[in-house]
């Protein structure tokens, strides 16, 4: 994505979805506050229309990469985010991660909670939130494992903990253990998310481009040295 294009996925009267790149902040920061996804969002939409107004649905961490939805008015957002977990049908993810995965498929359920400096971490079922991550290895090589992830619930870095719990970090994610970072950024991407659409009641489903960058890992010369 150029410095100022939005790469949309789809747009209606109601809603809009962006391919967010890495390196970009979905909302402002104490330290940050204008070079953000939604700040491009809402510059976009008062161009078109001064009296347009944007609302965060959902967001991804600035490494990750992918699609997110912003509603277009106050009432759709509140309705979405209200019932998020039972709205949205899929959320699935690219990740690469360290390491030859034995199992071609898996669940990992546990409870996370949030440290004082920050960090999520496994904790007990009295004080954690449940967090359910559902993963199928599409490639498996030496040095990595290509997977697809389909979370069921949505917690803060859910899937960083659960892929650095199982051995097998994202690339590229030192936070969560890993030791590898080629792309200078982590190796996640949300690709797909279906929605029910609760103004129609009619499903949605919204892709985004397997990222460009990733495409070393299909490299031959690069098979034995992700890294």
């Amino acid at each position: 994505m150029a410095k100022d294009k939005l790469d949309i996925i789809y747009e209606d009267r109601t809603m809009i979805a962006v391919n967010k790149p890495a390196h970009l902040l979905t909302i402002a920061t104490q330290d940050e506050k204008f070079n953000t996804l939604y700040h491009k969002v809402y510059e976009y939409e008062k161009k078109k229309n001064k009296n347009n107004k944007i609302f965060i649905v959902h967001r991804l961490d600035k490494d990750t990469s992918g699609i997110v939805l912003f509603a277009k008015s106050q009432k759709l957002k509140e309705s979405l985010q209200a019932n998020w977990n039972t709205l949205a049908k899929k959320r699935e993810y690219i990740a690469i991660v360290e390491g030859k995965l034995e199992n071609d498929k898996g669940r990992i359920k546990e409870y996370l909670t949030e440290t004082k400096s920050l960090l999520t971490i496994k904790t007990s079922e009295a004080k954690g939130k449940l967090a359910i991550t559902d993963y199928e290895v599409l490639r498996k090589e030496k040095n990595f494992s290509v997977l697809k992830i389909n979370i069921k619930t949505g917690r803060k870095n859910q899937i960083r903990v659960a892929m650095q719990g199982i051995n097998h970090p994202i690339i590229g994610d030192k936070k969560y253990g890993s030791k590898k970072n080629p792309l200078r950024r982590i190796c996640l991407h949300a690709s797909r998310l279906v929605i029910t659409n609760p103004l129609t009641n009619q499903d949605m489903e919204f892709n985004a481009k397997y990222p460009q960058e990733f495409k070393i890992f299909n490299e031959k010369s690069n098979k034995d040295d992700a890294r």
